[in-house]
């Protein structure tokens, strides 16, 4: 059973971070300088655990007015499939609800579009590049 926890320590950042590196820096060949940044420190992060290893990764930050940004998705590739995404992100749309959020918005790489839209997101705007991989805008009201 995957836990979701809000990080609070030291070492949860740190996993949540080794998720990254993985996921991204690893796999998809992201510049370390773009994948860790200037919001860091300004971001909720979270933190997936499965037996207590780190398993999933993401963070929200304030973007304006009552609208989140959720950036750094991460899942390592053999939880791929079995729901820790959705996990994450259910445990994401909490925590900004509780801060008075009113929406959501994040950029999704174009593969995982369709994983977004299952949980209520709706694409806007053309495809870009960010980090040389192909993106599309989505957005979600929180009820």
């Amino acid at each position: 059973m995957v836990e979701v926890r809000t990080v609070e320590t030291a070492g949860e950042r740190e996993d949540a971070f080794a998720v990254r590196q993985v996921v991204f820096v690893e796999e998809q060949g992201v510049d370390e300088d773009l994948e860790y940044d200037e919001h860091e420190d300004e971001s909720t992060h979270f933190v997936a655990y499965d037996g207590g290893e780190p398993v999933g990764a993401a963070r929200l930050r304030k973007a304006n007015s009552g609208v989140g940004k959720v950036e750094r998705v991460a899942v390592l590739a053999p939880y791929r499939e079995d729901g820790v995404g959705r996990a994450v992100m259910n445990v994401v749309e909490t925590e900004a609800r509780s801060e008075g959020l009113e929406s959501l918005k994040l950029h999704s790489q174009t593969h995982a579009a369709e994983f977004y839209r299952t949980l209520g997101y709706e694409r806007y705007g053309e495809e870009f590049q960010e980090a040389g991989i192909p993106h599309v805008k989505m957005r979600k009201p929180l009820e």
